[in-house]
């Protein structure tokens, strides 16, 4: 039996939006910097690919979303087509809000799965 690797795994997801958060927050409050050039942290998919043992999403039943689909969807929303704005500074507010709001649903996703999980164990454990 391999060890559960769950609560490894939320809390580098968790560590990884509170970096993003602050980011983004460092982007909003740069927003009237002239020639501030917007920031962001690299894709949570690139620290899966640097856990051991290596962590991959696997389609057990026919309806399961594929991998590939899921990594072209991810793609094609990435932050490279960034306006530049006539003072230099590239942030724009409603994008980095909708990073926000995102950052929000994933922390809570993840800290919803968690919770499922504990609760779960402890079903086994006190049976």
């Amino acid at each position: 039996m391999q060890p559960i690797q769950l609560f490894e795994l939320a809390s580098k997801q968790s560590h990884w939006l509170t970096v993003r958060q602050s980011v983004v927050a460092g982007n909003i409050a740069n927003a009237n910097t002239p020639g501030y050039a917007t920031r962001d942290v690299a894709a949570f998919e690139a620290v899966l690919d640097k856990t051991q043992p290596q962590v991959r999403m696997a389609a057990t039943q026919p309806g399961h979303i594929q991998e590939d689909l899921l990594r072209g969807a991810v793609r094609s929303g990435s932050f490279d087509d960034v306006d530049v704005q006539p003072s230099g500074n590239s942030v724009s507010l409603p994008d980095e809000m909708s990073k926000t709001g995102e950052i929000k649903r994933m922390y809570e996703l993840n800290t919803g799965m968690v919770k499922a999980f504990h609760r779960l164990m402890l079903l086994t454990v006190r049976r």
